[in-house]
């Protein structure tokens, strides 16, 4: 009986994770498309969920090498999973917090590595296949995006040099948009597996499935809804980062990332990889910043993502292997992380309350590392009524008006 508890405790999780997960990463499909205009941004995630949902079924090669390759399955116990769930979860939500649009899957690997090693030692993980799968992927992907995306911008230039701005500028929203569905679509064929492969690999632990066999129905189904409605949600903060941090996109940017981004992906979910999307989507956004003449790559914030990305992994692992230590004590252990989860999320959310970011402001601001340099949504986006450089003379009637716009009224 206990037993089916932590099962069924961990499948729930699992699909929070994978809730986590899609509005972590939407910005990758429609960070874009968002910023250029090309498409609104409640369009944009009603667009990604949707097709988020139907890439998810497309495919298993990634759930079923997390379900039967990182780990000897003889060693997992449902115990391990649940703890690995909770460090990516509680990594998920802190990068989302501060904007930062790190890799949902090294978050998931990186919390089942450390939960694993805790609790059956450092030989239960395969480690060749970490390092094929998910660390040399990594590294390669994103270099793979970003020059093809390079490439493709200075091509798209190059041709519609002559053309019509008019025209040029309505083509490639077309285009953008397209290209953004097909990265959404590619984003449930990688990402939307990885929750199945979990939920497959504590079934099989369990003995509620035969070992080396793939996900069930109802957990590709389940699966795919869970990261939908996650797209659903929004993750402003992220697409706010992706769309305005790192470069000013322009529509054939926009396009030609795209393009990159759903090309890496999916040839990568077709051979197995552990791929981060989160990597790829933004390596080829940079790419595109290189391919454009004139345009302005923030090296500074890049250098910044790629720290936060370093540290994902072991990060999470950490988490993991922590949350371990209290789910290997038996249920009323596995009741209790459950409980200090909750806990977290509610402290998160509430935390971001102070600044929010939503479908109505996410292209306002460019700096967006840390939460005090978002714009607070309290004040009206003209310059000149920034608490910097006051609206009036100081002691009339403007200068009440400006303390009425610092006060939130």
């Amino acid at each position: 009986m206990s037993l089916l508890f932590i099962v069924i405790a961990v499948v729930l999780v699992a699909l929070i994770f994978d809730f986590t997960n899609g509005f972590h990463d939407s910005a990758n499909a429609m960070a874009g498309p968002i910023a250029t205009g090309a498409l609104t941004a409640r369009k944009a995630v009603v667009l990604a969920a949707v097709l988020n949902v139907v890439g998810a079924c497309l495919s298993t090669e990634v759930a079923k090498t997390i379900s039967g390759g990182f780990f000897d399955e003889k060693l997992v116990n449902p115990s391990m999973v649940l703890a690995g769930l909770v460090g990516a979860i509680v990594w998920n939500l802190l990068t989302w917090l501060l904007g930062i649009p790190s890799s949902s899957s090294h978050a998931l690997f990186g919390g089942l590595i450390g939960a694993v090693v805790v609790g059956a030692g450092l030989t239960s993980v395969h480690g060749w296949v970490v390092v094929s799968k998910v660390l040399l992927p990594a590294v390669v992907a994103p270099l793979v995006a970003g020059l093809a995306a390079a490439l493709s911008t200075k091509i798209a230039y190059r041709i519609t040099r002559r053309t019509p701005s008019g025209r040029t500028s309505t083509g490639f929203k077309y285009a953008q948009a397209f290209t953004a569905s097909l990265v959404a679509l590619a984003h449930g064929t990688s990402d939307g597996q990885k929750t199945m492969g979990v939920i497959t690999l504590v079934l099989i632990a369990a003995g509620f499935q035969a070992a080396g066999t793939g996900p069930h129905l109802w957990v590709i189904l389940a699966a795919g809804l869970a990261i939908g409605l996650g797209t659903y949600s929004g993750g402003w903060r992220i697409m706010r980062t992706l769309g305005k941090g790192i470069v000013d996109i322009d529509t054939p940017q926009g396009a030609t990332s795209g393009a990159a981004t759903a090309a890496t992906i999916l040839a990568s979910s077709h051979l197995g990889f552990g791929l981060s999307t989160t990597h790829v989507a933004t390596g080829a956004i940079l790419g595109s910043g290189v391919g454009r003449d004139g345009a302005e790559v923030r090296w500074g914030l890049a250098r910044k993502l790629v720290v936060a990305w370093l540290l994902t992994l072991p990060g999470a692992a950490v988490i993991g292997g922590l949350a371990a230590l209290l789910s290997g004590t038996g249920v009323v252990g596995s009741v209790v992380l459950l409980v200090v989860l909750a806990a977290v999320c509610v402290v998160i959310w509430v935390v971001s309350r102070r600044n929010q970011v939503t479908s109505t402001n996410v292209t306002d601001s460019r700096e967006v590392m840390v939460l005090a340099s978002a714009t607070p949504s309290t004040y009206p986006q003209d310059p000149r009524l920034t608490p910097s450089k006051p609206a009036g003379r100081a002691g009339g009637k403007k200068s009440k008006k400006k303390k009425k716009i610092k006060s939130g009224v």
